[in-house]
């Protein structure tokens, strides 16, 4: 008898779990799994939309064959320089993201003012605004200009990395606009070690340098790759993505098969990122 209410119980909890995440898993499949589906489906496919409504006759991999060999160039003239421009924004971002929730996370008077300030940002701008803001340029560097730093950048540094820096720093301000969601992370993640473990480290004589370096560091890790997945994701799908705006709504079926391509490549660049850091943590033990 009591084996019995137990399992009645138990399934009442399971019905209570599933109706609990029901509308999220009703959402997840109306928005998500099936536009996703479709697109893949209409990668393989001329998509032409009709008066009577789509019609789609097949072509197999004849989309993919030609992004990927007989036309490369809508893929790789764009991908490989952003490719190169994202192995520089990411590090600054998380760089400074980190250095920021730092200085933030000590007491000093209007700290809750600062933390406003950084993440505002993030709430009152739109992907819109964003590009509005770098069509007038005003995400970059003023004194780049000012004091002709591009032809120096240019001369002193091979064009294949002199490109993607300049990129960087055309757009400084707004990558940096764009690190209030890191902060604030990195921020939660450095309140989550005890104050008592530095307490402890001063005791034994370390000083701020040593005290980053072996508690805070090691600390902020898995809020490191928190940060670097969001990074990814968030930098992959920037508004001024230019393999992004070769994606056009005239051709439904090679734009299905463009935007597959790269979501592979993102899937690709953040397997890397898991590896790399399941091969710390295994150094770590």
């Amino acid at each position: 008898m009591v084996s019995k209410r137990r399992l009645k119980a138990k399934d009442i909890r399971n019905i209570e779990g599933s109706l609990f995440i029901a509308p999220w898993l009703i959402g997840f499949l109306a928005f998500v799994a099936f536009p996703l589906g479709y697109s893949f489906y209409m990668s393989f496919n001329d998509v032409k939309v009709q008066a009577t409504g789509i019609r789609m006759v097949f072509r197999g991999l004849e989309h993919y064959k030609y992004i990927l060999f007989t036309n490369g160039g809508v893929l790789y003239e764009y991908l490989i320089p952003f490719l190169l421009e994202s192995m520089l924004v990411i590090p600054t971002i998380i760089i400074f993201a980190l250095l920021v929730a730092i200085l933030l996370n000590q007491k000093f008077r209007g700290r809750g003012i600062f933390r406003a300030i950084f993440f505002l940002p993030v709430i009152f701008s739109t992907g819109q605004v964003v590009t509005e803001f770098i069509t007038q340029g005003e995400g970059d560097l003023g004194f780049l200009d000012r004091y002709n730093i591009e032809s120096f950048v240019t001369d002193a540094i091979p064009g294949g990395l002199s490109a993607p820096l300049l990129a960087l720093l055309n757009s400084f301000v707004i990558v940096l606009w764009y690190s209030g969601v890191q902060v604030v992370l990195f921020l939660a993640g450095r309140q989550t070690i005890s104050s008592s473990i530095y307490e402890a480290a001063r005791i034994d004589g370390a000083n701020p340098w040593e005290s980053f370096w072996k508690i805070t560091l090691p600390g902020m890790t898995p809020f490191i790759l928190l940060n670097l997945i969001y990074t990814i994701v968030d930098l992959f799908t920037f508004p001024t993505n230019p393999v992004i705006s070769q994606v056009t709504s005239t051709d439904y079926g090679r734009s299905s098969a463009l935007a597959w391509i790269y979501f592979t490549i993102i899937l690709l660049f953040l397997g890397i990122v898991f590896f790399v850091f399941s091969r710390l943590s295994r150094a770590e033990k």
